[in-house]
């Protein structure tokens, strides 16, 4: 890198957050101008003592009016959601890495997006919810999308050895999670523990939960539906256990381009901080002088109906990002409470889905409207 950016990292106490402040420390062209956190304002105090931010937002005033924050010399102390829409449109902040769990993260990524910046987007739920409306915004603001997410970030990469118009396919590769062996009586009887033990990738727990159903998967198909501008056939999933292989571009005349690295969500982050720029920094190296396999299997739909919901979202559009979304992010949370079953998170998201009032081009307004629904009528379903 030829110049220093200032970056703001929204979310930075969560897992993305964290492995982006790994790469900070390792490439001294990046500057932490601002850092987010929720309720985890003990560790977010540690971040502001070692990286010196201009500003810290305390999103969650509840939690910050229970905290006491010591003197942070140079750092100004920022309470309330609101704020982190005021640091995402700073002129001084150069890239936004978008971070923040599920829609919460979407008010933070839209004002980024309408700033013109450049936008580290791990928050996916921010283009299944309203994808058309966010690009559309970018268009006109002159603001760039860069994917963080693993599958996302190798898409991105492979399509530099082709046109847009030379894309036959994109293959989102998937692990499995940790029940891509259970039959259907065994997943009935999964339990929050088991969920939550990921063979191959570390993450928060929402995002661990998604991974197991294959809702995040489901999310990925829509989000490169926006990131990408593909068609619905332009898209395929493939079971690939090791997580070495993170997506692969087809192009039309049958050549099919990979990205291949460990599982270790720091080299794409860096990627996209860095963007358009290699460097060296601290992401592990793929060892090929271990015997390793590489195994890649089509995924059982009948296991994991999850995946069906993320390509009718993608054919369907409207509003039906923003109920699948809200939908899964309230069962998973009753999920995690206990108070329902691991299978009955896709069966509610499915039923809410097929109950709600379609609109093809909603507002944003609409969209939060479509989202708050949703939540209320899992509510319901639990109780019914």
């Amino acid at each position: 890198m030829t110049r220093s950016k200032n970056i703001a990292v929204l979310g930075s106490t969560g897992s993305i957050g964290q492995s982006a402040l790994e790469v900070v420390r390792a490439l001294p062209n990046l500057n932490v101008l601002a850092i987010s956190g929720h309720r985890n304002l003990e560790k977010l105090v540690d971040q502001a003592r070692e990286f010196s931010p201009q500003f810290l937002v305390a999103a969650d005033p509840e939690a910050a009016k229970a905290f006491e924050f010591p003197r942070l010399p140079g750092t100004e102390i920022l309470i309330g959601p609101d704020q982190l829409e005021r640091i995402a449109s700073l002129p001084e902040v150069d890239t936004v890495l978008a971070a923040i769990v599920g829609v919460a993260g979407l008010p933070s990524t839209w004002a980024a997006v309408a700033s013109g910046k450049t936008v580290a987007l791990a928050n996916k739920e921010t283009l299944v919810v309203a994808g058309h409306l966010m690009t559309e915004m970018a268009d006109r603001s002159g603001a760039r999308i860069l994917p963080v997410d693993s599958e996302h970030s190798a898409v991105f990469q492979a399509l530099k050895s082709g046109t847009r118009a030379e894309v036959g396919r994109i293959v989102l590769t998937a692990s499995g999670g940790p029940f891509r062996d259970f039959d259907s009586n065994q997943m009935k009887c999964v339990t929050v523990e088991q969920a939550l033990a990921h063979p191959t990738w570390e993450m928060g727990q929402k995002i661990t939960i998604d991974s197991a159903t294959m809702m995040n998967k489901t999310l990925e198909v829509i989000e490169a539906k926006w990131l990408f501008g593909l068609k619905p056939e332009q898209i395929e999933v493939v079971i690939h256990p090791q997580s070495i292989v993170h997506s692969l571009v087809e192009f039309v005349d049958g050549s099919t381009i990979a990205q291949l690295s460990p599982p270790d969500m720091k080299l794409p982050i860096q990627y996209a901080l860095t963007y358009p720029d290699r460097v060296l920094g601290p992401s592990p190296r793929l060892d090929l002088t271990q015997a390793m396999k590489l195994e890649f299997y089509p995924p059982d739909v009948d296991r994991f109906p999850a995946l069906e919901l993320g390509f009718e979202v993608v054919k369907f559009g409207g509003s039906t990002g923003a109920v699948l979304n809200a939908a899964n992010e309230a069962a998973v949370a009753a999920f995690l409470n206990q108070e329902i079953s691991f299978t009955d998170i896709v069966t509610a998201c499915r039923e809410i889905l097929d109950q709600h009032h379609y609109e093809p081009h909603p507002t944003l307004s609409q969209l939060i409207a479509a989202d708050r629904w949703a939540r209320q009528e899992i509510s319901k379903w639990m109780i019914a």
